[in-house]
């Protein structure tokens, strides 16, 4: 086997896994009955939540950021010699999981290795995607069993690379596009600004019950889990390489975007539009959005910060940037081959180094029995099986 092969044994591929989104108008209400499948929600309120994507086109801008991103980490891998395919498919549409899945069993990929976009512990974040692996490998299982002879699917295995949102590689530039989004303020305003890092709301129940069971934030009941704990730990983070680069300390504060569901169900506040409101009675006289929760300038960017956010700043008057997000910044993508080299060197018995900053440290490679469960409702079923982990 030449050496440049060897470094990523036993892995055959590389799986981008990623939430998927509408490629046009006509492409909205079903993938939002993909999104919500099984909710029973009307067809007349899909359209309404679809305005969103309308405005737009109906286009997401997730599917070309993530063809982005795939070109950027076969580039990289060219470029360093790093012998393994890269693959993409998505939990809601087109490339649907279960097709790239049967594509790559079709192309001889036997062991698999999963990066998700995204990069913290969370059900929707994490579990979720394995619990979509499974139920793909359990549909491609089946067809094999249908089928005679050698055109049965064979089957695959499949890995999950470990959480990554404390790699240098994520964390150093959003340092660098805060700094840019800082020179986009007025000069009058910049020094005194906040940093207002934002993220994916989910329910408090989600929060409360994300990471494995042994992380202390989850063990000793902080609010929030490790969701919110990992959070802090990148603002943090990233605070203090702002305050290295300018030379001030900057206030902060974690806020929350992207809020869906039941108006009584809790979810972490507070809200994007609601912290910029406080800001402005505080006298504050501009800020930085920062959105750390997200590796691409995809909907939940573009819309509730860019638009949403955007609007409510010019309403009050305040001077607002927009930090952007990591894509395909050459940090990053250097980082997945990282984690890639790393995990493969890790299941051949080796002890490779595992960067990581702040003070959480690495995350762990497989998902421990009982990490980020679904949230329990009355009358739901049990929990779905899930692959790339314990249980």
């Amino acid at each position: 086997m030449p050496e440049a092969r060897s470094e990523v044994s036993p892995y055959d591929a590389l799986l981008l896994l990623s939430f998927g989104g509408p490629e046009g108008p006509e492409d909205v209400v079903p993938f939002l009955e993909n999104v919500t499948r099984g909710r029973g929600i009307p067809r007349e309120r899909l359209e309404q939540v679809g305005q969103h994507y309308f405005r737009y086109g109906g286009v997401s801008p997730i599917n070309e950021q993530n063809r982005r991103l795939l070109a950027a980490i076969r580039e990289d891998f060219a470029a360093h010699g790093v012998d393994l395919p890269v693959y993409w498919g998505n939990r809601n549409w087109e490339p649907y999981l279960t097709d790239t899945l049967r594509a790559m069993a079709a192309d001889g990929v036997r062991r698999v290795l999963v990066l998700a976009t995204s990069a913290y512990a969370s059900y929707s974040g994490c579990r979720q995607y394995r619990e979509n692996l499974a139920e793909s490998l359990d549909a491609l299982a089946a067809e094999g069993e249908a089928s005679e002879g050698p055109e049965g699917t064979a089957p695959l295995t499949v890995d999950k690379l470990r959480h990554f949102f404390n790699h240098p590689g994520f964390v150093e530039p959003m340092v660098d596009n805060v700094l840019a989004a800082l020179d986009e303020l007025p000069a009058a305003v910049r020094e005194h600004a906040p940093l207002v890092f934002t993220t994916h709301s989910i329910p408090t129940s989600a929060a409360d019950t994300s990471g494995a069971p042994e992380d202390p934030a989850r063990a000793e009941g902080h609010p929030g889990g490790a969701y919110v704990a990992q959070h802090l730990d990148v603002a943090r983070l990233v605070a203090d390489g702002v305050r290295k680069a300018t030379g001030t300390r900057r206030p902060w504060q974690l806020v929350y975007q992207s809020r869906s569901g039941a108006p009584h169900i809790p979810w972490l506040e507070p809200d994007i539009c609601d912290h910029l409101e406080a800001l402005h009675d505080d006298g504050v006289p501009g800020a930085v959005m920062v959105p750390i929760g997200f590796v691409s300038d995809h909907m939940e960017v573009v819309y509730d910060l860019d638009t949403e956010a955007t609007a409510k700043a010019r309403e009050l008057r305040l001077p607002v940037a927009r930090a952007a997000t990591v894509g395909t910044d050459p940090r990053f993508t250097a980082a997945v081959r990282e984690l890639v080299l790393e995990r493969a060197a890790a299941e051949r018995g080796e002890k490779p180094r595992r960067c990581a900053l702040g003070a959480l440290g690495p995350s762990h490679d497989l998902c421990p029995a009982g990490c980020c469960p679904a949230p329990r409702r009355p009358g739901a079923p049990e929990p779905r099986r899930a692959a790339a982990g314990v249980d």
